[in-house]
């Protein structure tokens, strides 16, 4: 099942974002790898600096999601100020059922 990680920076944590992205993005790589991530990339303000994250990946139930979420470089730093976390369906251009809808 997929999951939609829905994560929100902190007001005036841009820096916490700079500090620990080299890790954040090797995470996602080490999820990649494993094929548990799906997409991911930031939410952008109107002046184009992020303010946030979407993290799409796989897991098996939402607890499994949250344990996932929760390992993220960014959330172990206190960069989030919450994570939504909603079950997802991908249907449109989903490289793994193309033929959907």
């Amino acid at each position: 099942m997929l999951f939609a990680l829905l994560c929100k920076d902190k007001p005036d944590h841009l820096q916490v974002r700079l500090d620990n992205r080299p890790d954040h993005v090797a995470f996602l790589r080490k999820l990649n790898e494993a094929g548990t991530l799906k997409i991911a990339g930031p939410f952008l303000g109107n002046d184009g600096k992020p303010t946030g994250s979407l993290v799409v990946i796989e897991a098996t139930d939402k607890a499994e999601a949250a344990g996932i979420a929760a390992q993220d470089p960014y959330a172990k730093a206190g960069l989030f100020e919450s994570v939504e976390i909603k079950a997802w369906n991908w249907t449109f251009n989903n490289p793994a059922n193309p033929s959907n809808p």
